[in-house]
């Protein structure tokens, strides 16, 4: 099984989320992200925010999540990150699932992502991604506010391959403060005769030196 794209359901929920984000005067990036989610017909979305943060990415999310029955959960480091997101959220009519602690420790319970979003401006932003258990259809993981992130100072490379994952293409998108957006293939399901005829093909993008596989 893989992630499968439906435009119709990325088009619902791109337009209910313009119409919901008037409330929260944020860019573009909410809109966007919220149309991946429910694209690619998602069903476990995951966040990591904290205090400050805009929150009008996690209204995006949660939209998607109503197109694609999916379920939508947020870690929080404290109570106070927790009270303030879910106070957010209220002003645009939703509830939302909040768990407290460090991403690091809570991912080991987490499993079947399919879609993830981490800022990062965030401490060990790139552990989290790391130790995310993704879903066996494969996953999308996406990185907020990457213009204040020193290039060379992340690759997906370094967090994808472990073995029952790989990078199938990564794109860097100038949205906002910058998004760094990673398709994720996984590696289960493909023991088919058929499949096992098929080879990986690597590629390099030359402008950034990322790498990325397409089976062939």
């Amino acid at each position: 099984m893989k992630l499968v794209w439906c435009p119709e359901t990325a088009a619902k929920a791109y337009i209910d989320t313009v119409e919901l984000c008037g409330v929260c005067n944020d860019s573009g990036i909410a809109e966007l992200v919220s149309s991946m989610a429910a694209g690619w017909k998602t069903s476990f979305i995951v966040e990591a925010w904290s205090h400050g943060g805009g929150t009008a990415t996690s209204i995006g999310l949660t939209v998607a999540c109503r197109h694609t029955n999916g379920r939508h959960v947020c870690i929080v480091p404290d109570e106070r990150s927790r009270l303030e997101y879910i106070k957010a959220l209220e002003v645009a009519g939703m509830s939302p699932e909040v768990i407290v602690g460090e991403p690091e420790e809570l991912m080991s319970g987490l499993n079947g992502i399919d879609f993830l979003v981490v800022d990062s401006q965030q401490n060990r932003f790139s552990r989290v991604l790391k130790l995310a258990k993704l879903s066996n259809k494969g996953a999308v993981m996406v990185c907020k506010n990457t213009n204040s992130r020193s290039a060379s100072s992340f690759s997906w490379r370094n967090v994808v391959y472990d073995g029952s994952h790989w990078l199938i293409r990564s794109i860097f998108l100038p949205v906002g403060e910058g998004l760094d957006i990673a398709h994720v293939g996984s590696c289960a399901g493909n023991s088919s005769s058929r499949e096992g005829k098929r080879r990986w093909i690597k590629h390099v993008n030359r402008r950034t030196g990322e790498e990325f596989a397409i089976r062939k």
